[in-house]
């Protein structure tokens, strides 16, 4: 339970999805939270752990009026405490959040034969549907692993036309913030009680996102023509639980108004035309530079910075210890 105020909150993301989608694309500017690998990124953490962050990203999502969506690997639920986890995805719903399908084991298209991936795709949706649909609602958005969409066009559209006929709807991304390179090192940090160090990751990541949330943004208007409402690509991670308030800050400060997954996918960019096939996991931006023939601002992208980027690949080949309060 997060409060009696979150019983009130699908209304009030609602009518935020309605009033967004009653404006214009070309002068609406939204952005939509998505959280990938739920129910908590990392798979060796406790559940009482797991239950903490929970806790607090949802208090801070609801606190700041972001509503959110939620895509689950129930591969994180198996364990003797499986109906603690589950627990853990029904906070989600119960906190006026969406859910939907990551696959079951975070599987690579890329790599993986398409009716395998199809299979797992399908086993992971067994759990997150029953939760929604006895709250009278569906599993209805697909997020790819990875972003990737498949290492052919025929693999791709063999997928896609399964994920039609299951009444699937793919969940793009427009903005990403490197955000899991992050996670790891100051989950390492906290975990050695090095609490000056967790404080300067986080500061370089809300730096390093503040840059990223901008870059997307003018790099949708440069390539559109016009404002973009955005998706924007998280984990559920202690980082940005911790830093939930600051993100909902930054967001404000770049006149971005929060709105849902259904209302920034009203904007008629999302319907485009998209024939990228490769291993690559690309987002959205650049899939459309290739199919519009118009390039990107590479060159003012900001990147990780490399304290960051050394810190996480050497974690990349080390688990990380959790447990630290």
């Amino acid at each position: 339970m997060i409060g009696c105020g979150a019983l009130k909150t699908p209304l009030r993301f609602a009518a935020i999805a309605i009033v967004f989608a009653a404006g214009s694309p070309a002068t609406a500017e939204g952005i939509a939270l998505t959280f990938d690998d739920l129910p908590v990124f990392g798979t060796a953490r406790p559940v009482a752990e797991q239950a903490r962050i929970t806790r607090k990203l949802l208090r801070g999502l609801v606190r700041q009026h972001l509503p959110a969506t939620g895509f689950v690997n129930e591969i994180n639920l198996e364990g003797s405490d499986r109906p603690a986890r589950i627990a853990l995805l029904s906070r989600w719903l119960d906190a006026g959040m969406d859910l939907g399908n990551h696959t079951y084991s975070h599987l690579s298209l890329t790599t993986t034969p398409v009716d395998t991936y199809i299979a797992d795709t399908t086993r992971g949706d067994a759990v997150t549907r029953a939760l929604l649909v006895a709250r009278g609602r569906t599993t209805r958005w697909f997020r790819y692993p990875y972003l990737e969409t498949g290492p052919t066009l025929a693999v791709r559209r063999t997928f896609e036309a399964w994920l039609a006929a299951a009444h699937y709807r793919v969940a793009p991304v427009t903005v990403e913030n490197a955000d899991y390179q992050f996670a790891d090192p100051y989950d390492a940090a906290l975990a050695t009680h090095d609490r000056r160090r967790a404080k300067a990751i986080r500061l370089e990541y809300l730096q390093y996102s503040a840059a990223a949330v901008a870059w997307y943004r003018g790099a949708a208007r440069a390539l559109l023509g016009r404002p973009l409402p955005l998706v924007w690509l998280l984990h559920a991670s202690r980082l940005n639980a911790d830093s939930i308030a600051a993100l909902a800050k930054i967001v404000r400060r770049q006149r971005l108004t929060p709105i849902t997954l259904d209302a920034a996918m009203a904007d008629p960019a999302y319907a485009q035309v998209d024939d990228y096939a490769g291993p690559d996991g690309n987002e959205w931006l650049e899939r459309w530079s290739v199919t519009l023939h118009r390039e990107l601002p590479w060159d003012k992208m900001p990147k990780v910075p490399n304290d960051i980027a050394v810190a996480s690949a050497v974690l990349d080949d080390e688990p990380v210890a959790h447990g630290a309060p």
